[in-house]
């Protein structure tokens, strides 16, 4: 039921339905007085959720830093939380990641490095629907046809979010006790409560965060005055995201 609700809330938490409320609210309200206080409110939120310097800079400020390549130590796995693929009812005779694929990406060019001697892959179909595979099949296809062996790949099937995917990563490495020594790679926006959630389930990790949402900090024109569609799209993104963290928190999750 909790995932059920979690994919329903998501809808709630875009700025443009806000908007797209408030500009029906002043269609409806018989109150001249009332109707102008709501298409200013719409007015002010449409400035500042289209604003792509405010959306760059307040992401910024939530995701975690980069770890440089040179700073990163050896690693008995690398553990990758998924969220990174979807369905083609067109091409299902293959994988389709969309941005976030960094979060197997990295870790395969650490492992490379040999820094990084195996990886865990955890998540499940990660949808209501439960028509597709389990992501983390999905990502070990890949890493396969990327030359890593069969052997240095373990897979977690069952969770459908983050508290699961620390919960049943722990249970899992418990049959592994060689595997003292993890990395967790993870979203950069994500990674606040993705460590938060395996810091709760005792299953200690460094981080390595990946998949960065934002850019450097520009005061040009087309930053600061122009209006951008994306801007919508990365503060639902974070809106998403710390709502996430505070009802995990209020849940007891982390």
């Amino acid at each position: 039921m909790f995932f059920v609700l979690s994919k329903l809330l998501q809808y709630f938490l875009m700025p443009i339905i806000w908007i797209a409320v408030l500009l029906l609210l002043a269609i409806f309200l018989k109150s001249a007085k009332w109707r102008r206080i709501i298409l200013v409110a719409a007015t002010v939120l449409l400035l500042v959720f289209s604003n792509p310097f405010l959306a760059n800079v307040s992401m910024r400020a939530w995701e975690k830093e980069s770890v440089p390549l040179k700073e990163v130590g050896h690693y008995d796995v690398a553990i990758i939380l998924t969220g990174v693929t979807e369905t083609r009812e067109f091409a299902q005779d293959r994988v389709h990641t969309r941005q976030g694929a960094d979060r197997f990406l990295h870790p395969l060019k650490l492992y490379r490095m040999g820094k990084v001697d195996k990886f865990l892959i955890t998540g499940g179909t990660g949808t209501v629907a439960m028509d597709r595979r389990p992501e983390a099949e999905m990502l070990k296809e890949i890493l396969l046809l990327a030359g890593v062996p069969g052997e240095d790949i373990l897979t977690e099937t069952r969770s459908d979010n983050t508290y699961q995917n620390a919960i049943y990563t722990g249970d899992l490495l418990q049959k592994h006790p060689e595997l003292k020594r993890r990395l967790l790679v993870t979203s950069a926006f994500h990674m606040r409560r993705s460590k938060a959630c395996f810091d709760k389930a005792g299953v200690e990790t460094d981080i390595f965060p990946a998949d960065f949402y934002t850019s450097e900090i520009r005061f040009t024109p087309d930053e600061l005055l122009i209006p951008n569609p994306d801007a919508f799209r990365l503060w639902h993104r974070l809106i998403h995201e710390v709502t996430g963290f505070v009802v995990y928190k209020m849940v007891g999750y982390i």
